[in-house]
């Protein structure tokens, strides 16, 4: 019952992404830092990080809200990007990572084969690299 009726609410609206992802996350650490510090202003900022999210979501300017995520995915695709590989570097214990010293490519070689001949799949750039 609950269910049928925030589904016919939400029908026609945009819904979450990345961006209110984000701000709901700043909120968060904002409005903590704020029950830490009782700084005033840090409340005020959260606040307004939280109605904007909440405009996002209900908003039915679908267009709109989609280009604003895709401004906020350009800005922040590299460091997302930047972040997923350091987590799979940190959890990959069977490989070696480095980058291509031709034209920077992240590459893996297997951990323990000593010094091998590694190409380059980017550039085909080959070279010797300790595993």
């Amino acid at each position: 019952m609950i269910r049928n009726a925030i589904q016919r609410l939400m029908y026609g609206r945009y819904g979450t992404d990345q961006l209110n992802l984000f701000l709901m996350g700043v909120y968060l650490l904002l409005y903590l830092v704020f029950a830490l510090t009782r700084v005033t202003l840090l409340y005020w900022v959260s606040f307004v990080l939280l109605i904007w999210s909440l405009f996002r979501t209900l908003s039915r300017n679908m267009e709109r809200r989609r280009m604003e995520n895709a401004r906020f995915m350009r800005l922040a695709g590299p460091v997302l990007s930047w972040l997923r590989l350091r987590r799979t570097i940190r959890r990959d214990k069977e490989h070696v990572y480095f980058k291509c010293p031709s034209c920077g490519q992240q590459l893996r070689v297997p951990r323990g084969k000593g010094k091998i001949t590694v190409t380059c799949r980017g550039c085909g750039a080959s070279f010797e690299e300790k595993s």
